[in-house]
């Protein structure tokens, strides 16, 4: 088993993924994943990128870190500043009714982080991004909104077929785990889409390189946004 393999391994079991779990991301048997893992088997590098986005981890980190001693944040830690992530974006990209739709403020949320990678080459979350019908969206976005709209942090109002959010509070919405830069980000890609209709920032995600690419239920490689041209990348205009 070579280092990459270990690392792999140790990742997938601190984030609590199953063989198959990883290897359908990657469009692999279960056997077939099973012997990359074990070193006896290569991948591509469009699928070790998936793999990194899926886990959390950093290519160099799994390629590197020798004998499987890559170690992880506390993934609640994470969860939590997904959600403020979440937040800043409904603070700052909500319409003047101080309301956004539930497919608005994922994307808002997607460009920030792609946003992110694009300037730093490492993601501001971390989630797994993948291509669904509304996406690209990881899956914990929908257990996040669920978790906020319990904690009595969001309000949910039904409007036709759209779900509407808003914060629930006044104020600035909680940002401890966002560093200064991060929530900086998320306020300008906010206010740029700010009064934008939801199918403006929809048609702009879906015409970038990493929808265009992958495949439907993909995971989505951070990496593929740093082919686009800046315009491309932030929206309507540059940030």
């Amino acid at each position: 088993m070579n280092n990459f393999g270990r690392n792999l391994k140790k990742a997938r079991l601190a984030r609590g993924y199953t063989l198959d779990q990883v290897a359908t991301v990657v469009g692999l048997s279960r056997q077939t994943y099973a012997l990359v893992e074990f070193g006896k088997r290569d991948v591509t590098l469009t699928q070790a990128e998936s793999l990194a986005a899926m886990l959390r981890a950093s290519l160099d980190e799994l390629r590197d870190i020798p004998d499987g001693a890559m170690s992880f944040s506390d993934p609640q830690l994470s969860i939590e500043k997904y959600k403020q992530m979440i937040l800043s974006a409904l603070q700052y990209g909500c319409d003047s009714d101080g309301k956004i739709t539930k497919t608005k403020l994922a994307k808002l949320v997607y460009l920030a982080d792609f946003v992110w990678y694009y300037n730093q080459l490492v993601p501001m979350s971390g989630m797994s991004y993948r291509k669904l019908p509304q996406g690209p969206v990881p899956d914990m976005y929908f257990r996040a909104i669920d978790e906020l709209q319990e904690s009595g942090t969001i309000n949910r109002e039904e409007k036709g077929r759209s779900i509407l959010f808003e914060l629930a509070e006044s104020g600035d919405a909680p940002s401890n785990r966002l560093k200064p830069d991060e929530k900086n980000l998320i306020k300008k890609i906010g206010k740029l889409w700010q009064g934008k209709q939801t199918q403006e920032i929809v048609d702009f995600t879906h015409s970038q390189l990493p929808w265009q690419i992958c495949r439907d239920g993909e995971v989505i490689p951070y990496g593929l946004i740093t082919q686009e041209e800046p315009e491309r990348v932030y929206g309507t205009a540059k940030l």
